[in-house]
């Protein structure tokens, strides 16, 4: 039997500043796209898989960077999370914008997706809790998981905002308060805290993406019209504040144990 030795934790301990920064990350995610693909000079299909290609080349060096690194290290993590959330929202976006699949099939194509990675995951390890993240095949997985709930997200939030009418502002407040479930039902109904942090990560894309959209999209659209670029600048300092401060005001995280585990 193969065995994989154990390496130091890739993810970061889970603390109201992780959400925050995850919420943060969302946003600029949706901006940048709608940036890059809305943009003057990005007026046909060819523009746009041009745009689409180089991000996910982006994506591809943060994830190997990702994944190379010999410890969580925050500015790596959180420029393969961004990473995602632009490419992730491509997707679901192409997917409406030059596919024509409405919002309500995409949520559940994307949905079915993060399900069958889910079961694969448990199926394979035992667990998907993220604290077990300490070998190379769970960090795999993670990062799979982690690319549908941002594709899910996004088609989720644009469903709500447009196929249902709801506009930026309800959507916002509707997944907040699916965000402030997921603690309530760990807290009082007894729900699992693996399965509330995935149901908590899940929402916070179409959280972070609705808020987003309400500053930055146009007034026509029902958002505040700062402009896609303007909000994305300034969600980008944000962001690099906050990981400078997970870099150099908090302690390292992860644990390291050298003992093989079974790579069944």
């Amino acid at each position: 039997m193969a065995v994989e030795r154990k390496v130091l934790v890739k993810v970061p301990e889970v603390t109201a500043i992780f959400w925050v920064v995850k919420v943060l990350t969302t946003g600029m995610g949706e901006t940048t796209s709608d940036f890059l693909i809305h943009r003057e000079g990005v007026t046909n299909t060819a523009g746009l898989i041009a745009v689409v290609l180089i991000a996910t080349a982006i994506l591809a060096v943060a994830l190997v960077l990702q994944v190379a690194a010999d410890r969580y290290r925050p500015p790596v993590y959180w420029f393969a999370v961004l990473m995602v959330a632009i490419t992730g929202t491509m997707a679901a976006d192409g997917l409406h914008v030059e596919l024509g699949v409405p919002y309500a099939v995409s949520t559940i194509v994307f949905s079915a997706v993060l399900a069958v990675l889910f079961f694969i995951w448990f199926r394979v390890e035992g667990t998907l809790s993220i604290h077990s993240i300490t070998t190379r095949r769970r960090e795999l997985f993670y990062w799979a998981v982690v690319m549908a709930t941002f594709a899910l997200g996004t088609a989720a939030g644009d469903f709500t905002a447009f196929a249902l009418g709801w506009g930026f502002f309800a959507s916002a407040v509707l997944f907040a308060a699916f965000f402030a479930f997921a603690f309530g039902a760990q807290r009082w109904l007894g729900m699992g805290e693996v399965a509330a942090f995935w149901f908590a990560y899940v929402v916070t894309r179409p959280l972070g993406a609705s808020l987003a959209d309400l500053f930055a999209g146009p007034k026509e659209l029902g958002g505040l019209g700062y402009g896609y670029g303007p909000v994305s600048v300034l969600l980008l300092v944000v962001i690099v504040g906050c990981v400078a401060y997970l870099t150099l005001g908090r302690p390292r995280e992860g644990t390291i144990d050298p003992a093989p585990v079974p790579d069944a």
